[in-house]
C-alpha cells in the first residue's frame, strides 16, 4: 500500500513538473536572438543580394541584416508590396506604419547574413 502511495505521489510530482510553465528569465530572448543570428552569420555583397529579386528568389536588406523572405512572399498581408524592394534595402519599408509589431520578431526567422559594408 505504502508502495503504491509512493508511486501515486511521485507520478504527481512528475507530472507537475512536467507540464508547469518555464518562466523566461528578461534576458534570454536577448540571448536567443544573439545566438539565432549568429548561427548563419555570413557576409553579402549588394550585388549579390540584388540576384535575388524575384517573387521565387526574395531577398530583402533591413538595417544591414540580410534577410531570404522567398518563402514568405506568398503569404505577406501587403500582396506583391513585399517585391518593391527584393533584392534591396527595404528598411524604410519595413518599418513603415503598415506592420504590426509582431513582425519585428518574425523576420528573425528568415535572416541569413549580414550585408558587407
Amino acid at each position: 500500500m505504502v508502495i503504491v502511495v509512493l508511486t501515486l505521489v511521485l507520478g504527481v510530482l512528475l507530472g507537475v513538473f512536467l507540464l508547469t510553465p518555464r518562466v523566461r528569465k528578461p534576458g534570454n530572448a536577448k540571448v536567443a536572438k544573439a545566438v539565432l543570428n549568429n548561427k548563419a552569420s555570413k557576409l553579402y555583397t549588394r550585388a549579390e543580394v540584388s540576384l535575388h529579386n524575384k517573387k521565387t528568389d526574395c531577398w530583402i536588406i533591413v538595417k544591414n541584416k540580410v534577410y531570404d523572405v522567398t518563402s514568405y512572399v506568398e503569404e505577406h498581408p501587403g500582396g506583391d508590396a513585399i517585391l518593391a524592394h527584393a533584392g534591396d534595402d527595404s528598411t524604410e519599408g519595413f518599418y513603415g506604419p503598415q506592420h504590426a509589431t509582431r513582425v519585428f520578431d518574425m523576420v528573425d526567422e528568415f535572416y541569413i547574413g549580414e550585408l558587407e559594408n
